[in-house]
């Protein structure tokens, strides 16, 4: 394949023409946390053939990869665009030059996750003016045992991680269905917190936008704030909405806010003319909780939870100007999230009849990962004996860290062959997910003999075997730990100046958005269209 490589004003000129763009960051996490464009998707090139055909379903879309433009990747963008092109994309280029040559010409490089989402939650606040109360305020409510309700937007799994002391789960997506039975009186004063700052702000803004006659808040600066105020925090938290909590009284309210910022409403007919239209990405969106996707959903549809489809879309959706159609079984859920992500810039509608439309479209077809032979626990462990096979754990760094087979090595995708360079031994690969090593071994090993092997049940099996584990806090080295974002992370872990740090990011993006990323979000414009969206 000959590589298309396009310039980055070339590069910014497409990401605002209108037209639709794949611009996917193929580094590994930790190197795209640090540094990347601000509509950048990140798929590292460990996952690319798992994640790609779920994120990009239209293999006609326009693609751009890349990469920092310098030995640090080893030509992972090049790489990642021979391996499109093998999977069937047929309109993949290269950034030429990567971040260096677009922050040279003079554009922004962005820092952290989620940008788009995380940008738009600051520019929310700026423009709805959304009430918030301190981490101290809070405190002195909750010791006077004031009638209050804190509810946390994030979802179950992170809620359990840490918690504000007697607060509740109810993750953003969920929290126009569940609000009025979590909390029936209409005069008590309700608090939304997430870990950071965006999820507060949009959740609480939400419910002031439905109209709730409750003085509603978002806890400024969420767990963190709490946290660098000195107040305890739970962990193992298991306080959730109940399953029975669901409540359509703010149906009407929902639909009235879809009718405010022109959501339109369409058919499965529509919906299946879209799925054929070559033109055009299409993702089919059910914004349920992974307890209802899993009893059963739509033909061709993904689970994206509301919340996090808000706060995360760069998780779901890989294609900037593709079409979301977003549905639920209730008449709440999918409008209201629909609200906000035509506010973000999407282009989304909500399905008429949702679960009971009758809409089925066939699902995007993803390639099968090549056939890996395996070996049992007890035989690897007889010829690491021996000594006549190399171990290499494919999983995350960090996980490494915490506990490995004794003698593994630790490597991932992108530098695997350069680590076993002049290895004539056999490979054999751990991974929790066996279709990340098949892949990795089909581009990464094709020409090492003898073949490599695959242990079968990963690490769950070697540990369940009783055989031994050993853990080494410091290696691999932080620097080698590309698959993770200590800038995000460190902020939990005890580390206040870490926390400090991440929510000055979190309050300085909008500073650093030029004229047309801001131009592309739709918040109203004045005063009284803010107003409006209150009463």
């Amino acid at each position: 394949m000959t590589t298309s490589y396009i310039d980055p004003k070339t590069l910014k000129a497409w990401l605002h023409d209108g037209g639709e763009i794949a611009l996917l960051d193929v580094r590994e996490h930790g190197q795209y946390g640090e540094a990347h464009l601000f509509y950048g998707i990140p798929l590292p090139f460990s996952r690319l053939e798992i994640d790609a055909p779920r994120l990009l379903p239209r293999r006609g879309v326009r693609v751009v990869a890349y990469d920092a433009g310098d030995d640090s990747t080893a030509k992972v963008a090049e790489r990642s665009a021979a391996r499109l092109a093998s999977l069937g994309y047929t309109d993949v280029h290269v950034l030429q030059g990567g971040t260096l040559a677009w922050k040279a010409e003079g554009y922004v490089l962005f820092a952290g996750v989620n940008l788009p989402s995380k940008t738009f939650g600051e520019l929310a606040e700026e423009t709805y003016h959304t009430p918030r109360v301190s981490a101290d305020q809070l405190a002195d409510m909750l010791a006077r045992h004031d009638k209050v309700v804190v509810l946390d937007g994030r979802p179950v799994s992170e809620f359990h991680k840490m918690n504000i002391p007697g607060a509740t789960c109810c993750p953003n997506g969920e929290l126009a269905y569940r609000v009025r039975r979590l909390v029936p009186d209409t005069t008590t004063p309700i608090v939304i917190n997430c870990a950071g700052r965006t999820r507060s702000i949009i959740g609480a803004q939400t419910l002031i936008n439905l109209g709730l006659p409750n003085p509603v808040y978002a806890l400024e600066n969420g767990t963190q704030g709490w946290y660098l105020g000195d107040h305890v925090l739970e962990h193992g938290g298991t306080q959730r909405y109940a399953d029975d909590s669901s409540n359509t009284d703010l149906r009407a309210a929902a639909k009235a806010l879809a009718a405010r910022f022109d959501v339109p409403s369409v058919s499965a007919q529509t919906v299946q003319q879209w799925a054929a239209d070559a033109g055009r990405s299409l993702f089919l969106c059910d914004v349920r909780t992974p307890e209802e996707f899993a009893a059963g959903s739509l033909p061709g549809a993904q689970h994206t939870p509301g919340g996090q489809l808000m706060q995360a879309g760069d998780q779901y959706v890989g294609v900037r100007g593709a079409r979301l159609v977003l549905f639920d079984n209730d008449g709440v859920r999918a409008p209201t999230i629909a609200s906000w992500l035509r506010q973000m810039g999407h282009d989304a509608s909500v399905l008429e009849g949702g679960l009971a439309s009758g809409l089925s479209l066939v699902p995007v077809a993803a390639p099968c990962a090549p056939a890996l032979s395996t070996i049992d626990a007890p035989a690897l462990s007889a010829r690491l004996e021996q000594g006549d096979v190399v171990l290499i754990d494919l999983r995350a760094g960090m996980q490494f860290r915490a506990g490995h087979v004794p003698g593994a090595r630790w490597s991932i995708r992108p530098r695997l062959a350069d680590d076993l360079k002049g290895e004539t031994r056999q490979v054999v690969l751990l991974a929790d997910d066996a279709a990340l090593a098949a892949w990795t071994a089909a581009s990464e090993l094709a020409g090492h003999t003898p073949a490599p092997l695959l242990l079968e049940g990963g690490m769950a099996v070697w540990r369940g075997a009783g055989l031994p584990v050993e853990a080494t806090p410091e290696l691999p080295a932080d620097a080698d730990c590309i698959d993770y974002l200590f800038f995000v992370h460190d902020r939990h872990d005890g580390n206040k100046e870490a926390a400090r740090r991440y929510l000055a990011w979190e309050t300085g993006l909008v500073a650093q958005l030029d004229a047309q990323e801001r131009a592309a979000f739709r918040l109203p414009a004045s005063a009284a269209n803010v107003a409006a969206s209150r009463a």
